[in-house]
């Protein structure tokens, strides 16, 4: 039985981490931190989770998390890049699940993130854990950065097109939809019921936090820049991404047909990637409580535009889910332990 500790376990993506790994065959949690409900019982604070974990969280020492074969920062952004570098001395392994090893440039990163990076001599070790492109370096892995929500979505959308040169990549559009938990269980008035319900909003438009990550693994794809508008909005819904991808064929011999077959043979090996039949619609709830991504492909009025639907949870496959197939990959087990979940309907 591998052992694995949640450093930041009161979060949304800490109870879902908490939620999924109470299943799992062959990992037991030995350790859950917060350090502002140290001493409280994990099912006081999650009562979703009464009977499943023994568990009180504790404040995060490198002592206590070094008992761990493999830690995950649910953590904000500047906590992991503290932290990770005594815990992989120590011979454990790292999944964060924040932004702080998903940049290679570190100067980016630090733009974007308004502060210095503690260990930048880490930044090449770190593996970006998208297991539908990674799978092969994240098995060897010390520490895996796990992907943002949209750029999961995204990235899974766009990579089978950019990967073949099927398509013009100087002149992408992501259009993304999120729920409010994305924003995370913290107090802020624009999460609010009455702020967020029957309301529908862009944010982010100059620029997001995610658009340098999803920039920078396109460009790896592309072997060369890309140029992407990408606009977020928030929708008054818990769970659910919603992306649709806007991209330019460059012949228009390549038929709706063709690009199907592409993505088919693209994610057959991948098991939570579904490329449901052409013209589908894929739904938020389709997935809800997954870590599945569904994609979907249009080529309206058969001209030489190409619509493609990509829908997530993002606490899910968008987050928890994805860092599990990660440490699945990293610890090897399974691929698909603790995460063969049927989404929840309705």
């Amino acid at each position: 039985m591998k052992k694995v500790a949640i450093v930041g376990g009161t979060g949304y993506t800490g109870v879902e981490l908490l939620r999924l790994l109470a299943r799992h065959p062959e990992v037991e949690v030995c350790a859950i931190t917060s350090r502002s409900e140290a001493g409280r019982a994990v099912a006081d604070i999650y009562p979703s989770l009464r009977g499943e974990y023994d568990l009180a969280f504790t404040k995060p020492t490198t002592q206590t998390l070094a008992q761990a074969d493999l830690v995950f920062f649910a953590t904000p952004n500047g906590v992991a890049m503290k932290q990770a570098p005594d815990l992989l001395e120590l011979g454990c392994k790292v999944i964060d699940l924040a932004a702080d090893f998903r940049i290679q440039d570190v100067s980016v990163w630090s733009n974007w993130y308004g502060m210095e990076h503690a260990c930048p001599e880490l930044l090449d070790e770190a593996v970006y854990g998208l297991p539908e492109v990674n799978k092969a370096s994240i098995i060897g892995a010390d520490l895996v950065a796990n992907p943002g929500c949209y750029p999961t979505a995204v990235q899974l959308g766009l990579l089978p097109l950019i990967e073949q040169g099927l398509i013009d990549t100087q002149y992408l559009v992501a259009d993304c939809k999120s729920g409010v938990s994305g924003a995370g269980r913290g107090e802020a008035v624009g999460s609010l019921l009455c702020e967020a319900g029957d309301s529908f909003k862009a944010y982010g438009v100059a620029g997001h936090r995610h658009l340098p990550e999803i920039k920078e693994r396109l460009c790896v794809a592309n072997d060369g820049a890309v140029g992407m508008t990408f606009v977020p909005h928030l929708v008054p819904m818990i769970r659910g991404i919603h992306a649709t991808m806007y991209a330019r064929l460059k012949a228009s011999e390549h038929s709706l047909d063709f690009v199907q077959g592409l993505f088919e043979r693209r994610y057959k090996d991948h098991p939570f990637v579904d490329v449901m039949p052409i013209d589908s619609h894929p739904e938020t709830r389709s997935v809800r409580g997954s870590n599945m991504c569904r994609i979907a492909l249009h080529q309206p009025q058969g001209e030489d535009t190409l619509v493609i639907l990509s829908a997530i949870d993002n606490l899910v496959k968008g987050a928890a889910g994805q860092a599990i197939h990660n440490m699945n990959l990293m610890l090897g087990l399974k691929e698909t332990a603790g995460l063969n979940i049927v989404p929840l309907a309705p």
